[in-house]
C-alpha cells in the first residue's frame, strides 16, 4: 500500500480509537418531526466502528430523515443522538462536521459553477492550512482518479456519476469518523452505481465507518455488514446484511416486493 493510503489509515485509527465494543452512534428513542407531522417514532440503532450500516424501507419510510437528523440538518423532537459518547442532538450542521461526521446527499447537491477543485476545497472549511488541504485532496484524488483528471472542470459538467464520487470526495476532505451517505447510486446507471459501491467498499476497508440510505436493496446489503429495515417511521427489523439478503418473506413485506 502507499505511503499516503498508510497516512490516512493511521489518521482514521487514532480518530476511532476508544472502548472496545464502544458505538460509534447511538440513537436513542429517536423522535424526529415536520411541523406538526411526526418522520421519526422512537427509532433505536447502533453503529459500531468500521461497520457499513445499511438502512432499507420504503420511500418516505424515515431513512433520509435519520440521516438528516444526525447530521444536524433537523432537530429531535424527543430522544437522543450520541456520537463516540457525547450527545449530539441538536447541533448545527457545522458542529456536527467539527465532531467527526460528514454527509454526501441524496442528488449529491454539487456547486455546478465552481471547479472540482473548488468544491473539494468546500468540503474542507473547517481545516486550517492551506497544505492540509492539498493533503487531503490528494487523498481524494488518490481514492477517485477520474476527479484529479478533470480538476479544473466546472462539477455542472461532470456525469452523474462523476457528481457522486466529487459529493463523496467533498464529504471525505473533513476526514469524518462517520460518513452518512443519502441514495448514492441515486439515477445512475447499473455499470455506474457498481463504481459507487466499489468506492464505498474501498472506503470502508481503509477505515471510515458508514451509514447508507439506498433504494437499491441488493446494492445496499450487497456492501453493508448490518442492514436496519424501516417502516412509517419505526425500525422494524434488524439483521446481518446477508440474512437479510437471504430473508425474502421480510424483504418483500416491508419492502412491497
Amino acid at each position: 500500500m502507499n505511503a499516503v493510503l498508510e497516512q490516512r489509515e493511521a489518521h482514521v485509527s487514532n480518530l476511532t480509537a476508544g472502548e472496545p465494543g464502544s458505538p460509534v452512534l447511538e440513537l436513542r428513542d429517536l423522535h424526529v418531526s415536520y411541523g406538526r407531522t411526526a418522520a421519526l417514532h422512537g427509532v433505536n440503532l447502533r453503529v459500531m466502528p468500521g461497520e457499513v450500516v445499511a438502512l432499507i424501507g420504503a420511500n418516505g419510510a424515515g431513512k433520509s430523515t435519520t440521516l438528516r437528523a444526525i447530521s444536524g440538518l433537523l432537530k429531535p423532537t424527543r430522544g437522543e443522538i450520541v456520537f463516540q459518547g457525547r450527545s449530539i442532538g441538536g447541533l448545527a450542521a457545522d458542529r456536527v462536521v467539527a465532531q467527526g461526521i460528514a454527509q454526501s446527499p441524496e442528488e449529491r447537491h454539487v456547486w455546478p459553477a465552481m471547479t472540482v477543485d473548488e468544491n473539494l476545497s468546500m468540503g474542507a472549511y473547517l481545516c486550517k492550512g492551506k497544505a492540509e488541504v492539498q493533503r487531503r485532496m490528494g487523498l481524494v484524488y488518490e481514492r477517485f482518479p477520474r476527479l484529479k483528471e478533470r480538476h479544473r472542470q466546472l462539477a455542472g459538467t461532470l456525469s452523474g456519476g462523476e457528481q457522486q464520487m466529487l459529493a463523496i470526495g467533498r464529504a471525505l476532505m473533513s476526514e469524518p469518523r462517520l460518513l452518512l451517505l443519502d441514495e448514492p447510486s441515486l439515477g445512475l446507471s447499473p455499470r455506474m452505481a457498481e463504481e459507487v459501491f466499489e468506492f464505498v467498499r474501498e472506503i470502508n476497508a481503509h477505515g471510515v465507518t458508514v451509514m447508507l440510505v439506498e433504494q437499491n436493496v441488493h446494492n445496499a446489503l450487497s456492501v453493508a455488514t448490518r442492514a436496519y429495515v424501516y417502516e412509517t417511521g419505526r425500525v422494524v427489523a434488524e439483521r446481518e446484511a446477508s440474512r437479510l439478503l437471504e430473508d425474502p418473506e421480510l424483504l418483500s413485506a416491508y419492502l412491497g416486493g
